[in-house]
This record gives structure tokens, C-alpha cells and sequence, in this order.
């Protein structure tokens, strides 16, 4: 017995050629969840006045 994995997306069975999902149009709609924000990785509140410093510093 071995156990199909589901797209993360729609839960449809996936496929080979796009694996973890089951076509290139859920891949795309998984990236583009990534590039609004809708998946954040937890961590640590970010101090904005040094990011702000860190990105000038950056520029030079």
C-alpha cells in the first residue's frame, strides 16, 4: 500500500513533473501566495529603525 500525496493547494493527487503539486497553474498559484505575503515564516519582531539603517548602509 503506498499513500498518495495531495496538492497543497486544490488536494488534487500530484503529479510527477510538478510534484509537490498536481499542475503547473497550482505551483504558480502557491508562488504567487509567497510573493502578497500570504505565507509568513514566524520569527522574531523586526526592529524597523535598524532595518531602515541596515538598508542605507546597504546602498552606499
Amino acid at each position: 500500500m503506498s499513500k498518495t500525496s495531495t496538492c497543497p493547494v486544490c488536494g488534487k493527487p500530484n503529479q510527477p513533473a510538478t510534484r509537490p503539486f498536481c499542475s503547473q497553474r497550482c505551483a504558480d498559484i502557491d508562488l504567487g501566495r509567497w510573493f502578497t505575503g500570504q505565507y509568513r515564516i514566524p520569527g522574531p519582531p523586526v526592529d524597523e529603525e535598524n532595518m531602515e539603517k541596515e538598508e542605507r548602509n546597504d546602498e552606499r
